[in-house]
């Protein structure tokens, strides 16, 4: 069976991979934005000189050849889906049994005048590096545009260069869509700790271009000037799907999936974030544009292909990111606005740089998430007990079980239990429990 791939990210190449390891199917990946799969989330850590290009390769050049899987740079156009094969731009057809469509995301744009000029750009794609990489040379200041994750990334590479950035956030608080207050207000005092130009409640409404195409300034909603040289609209992504419009193919905001993530096309499917899941899990978003959740589709994907007809499980929501020195971890429901039925336990160190959050059931107790800034849990040990529903007090008993590194990281237990003793008013035996690494990790 010929199996083709579209797109090299991390859902097209964990599906490649899990294929390999379940058959011997003929295996062409191509995508027109690099020769080999690299680590997109690590694109910044390039330009901040702490790796270099070919540290962001996951694989050796010759692992694609060993492992019999075939890569071609080309841009695909157009698909017959009938015919069963595509077309690249300089003209080759190719034929499939088997398409898996992994286009990923595209930066938004919202119409707003000046968005197509030099200098303006998102940050997602290899060239969008390159061409940052080449807007910096002499820059004096840069405008990002867009209270994110890569908003926030975009904000630090140019910090680390000594460039000025001022931060446009239509929002209140950063991200307080996503964080509640005050982890998002943590970040605000992060961000402006480094001495970025923080504009919360502010708004884009107009790039102005110089004489020869290139911004030189942005207008905000409160009809300010702000002069720069580049400007970064970060204001999320959407599927990477306009090619495949106004073919037989469904889509909708992205590439309309089942739980199988079957297109209605026969022998055609699509993963990551191009894909749109019909009846998404409780819970979970019909598009998520996260590297966890496109892995999880390459892997299911691939057990499809090779005879194990599997269904798309999301498994409980994880997420991970890094606001300039604070890292970030969310397992489970942590959402911005507690629900009635939910109490949350939040400690935050003095420093205001480090915070827990677990929130669970108000009736049961049991644990439904947790938020950590500039803490790190074991994966494992708080998936198992947001699994298992287990509750709150049993958590705290055994929260040490959860520190990553006990050795080289400070532990907080005892001033997180004081203040759940504070806040339920109940008493609470703490049992000094031997071997919970190994009972945890068997």
């Amino acid at each position: 069976m010929r199996i083709l791939i579209v797109g090299n990210g991390v859902a097209g190449i964990t599906a490649a991979r899990h294929i390999r390891k379940q058959s011997d199917h003929s295996i062409l990946v191509i995508s027109d934005e690099t020769d080999y799969f690299f680590s997109r989330t690590a694109l910044m850590y390039v330009y901040m000189g702490h790796l270099r290009p070919q540290d962001l390769k996951p694989y050796e050049d010759w692992f694609w050849a060993k492992n019999r899987i075939d890569l071609l740079r080309a841009r695909v156009v157009q698909i017959d889906f009938e015919r069963k094969t595509l077309q690249t731009s300089d003209g080759q057809l190719l034929p499939y049994d088997r398409l898996i469509l992994a286009t990923g995301s595209k930066p938004n744009k919202f119409g707003w005048p000046g968005q197509d000029l030099d200098g303006v750009q998102g940050l997602y794609h290899w060239q969008d590096l390159e061409a940052m990489e080449r807007h910096s040379a002499g820059l004096q200041r840069a405008v990002v545009v867009g209270g994110g994750l890569i908003g926030i990334e975009m904000a630090e590479m140019f910090h680390s260069r000594g460039i000025p950035v001022t931060f446009l956030v239509r929002e209140t608080s950063f991200w307080n869509n996503v964080l509640p207050a005050e982890e998002s207000d943590m970040v605000n005092r992060h961000l402006r700790e480094h001495g970025i130009d923080l504009r919360l409640s502010t708004e884009l409404r107009e790039i102005l271009p110089d004489a020869h195409g290139k911004c030189r300034a942005v207008v905000t909603s409160h009809g300010e000037v702000i002069p720069c040289g580049f400007v970064g609209l970060t204001v999320g992504v959407s599927p990477n799907v306009d090619f495949l419009r106004n073919t037989p193919l469904e889509i909708n905001r992205g590439i309309l999936v089942n739980e199988y993530l079957q297109t209605n096309l026969p022998d055609v499917y699509a993963i990551g974030d191009c894909a749109e899941v019909r009846q998404p899990h409780p819970g979970r978003r019909p598009i998520e544009a996260v590297w966890y959740s496109a892995r999880a589709m390459g892997e299911t994907v691939a057990r499809t292909l090779c005879g194990e007809r599997t269904t798309y499980a999301p498994g409980i929501w994880f997420n991970s990111a890094k606001f300039f020195d604070i890292e970030y971890q969310v397992y489970g429901e942590v959402p911005p606005q507690r629900p009635p039925d939910v109490e949350t336990l939040y400690w935050e160190h003095a420093d205001g740089r480090k915070s827990i959050r677990i929130n669970y059931e108000r009736q049961t107790g049991a644990v439904l998430g947790f938020n950590l800034m500039g803490i790190r849990y074991r994966h494992k040990v708080c998936e198992q007990w947001l699994r298992q529903k287990t509750p709150v007090e049993t958590v705290l008993e055994n929260l040490e079980a959860a520190n990553f590194d006990p050795e080289f990281y400070p532990q907080y237990e005892p001033e997180l239990i004081a203040l759940y003793l504070r806040q339920s008013g109940r008493a609470l035996q703490i049992k000094q429990r031997r071997g919970l690494l190994s009972r945890f990790f068997k």
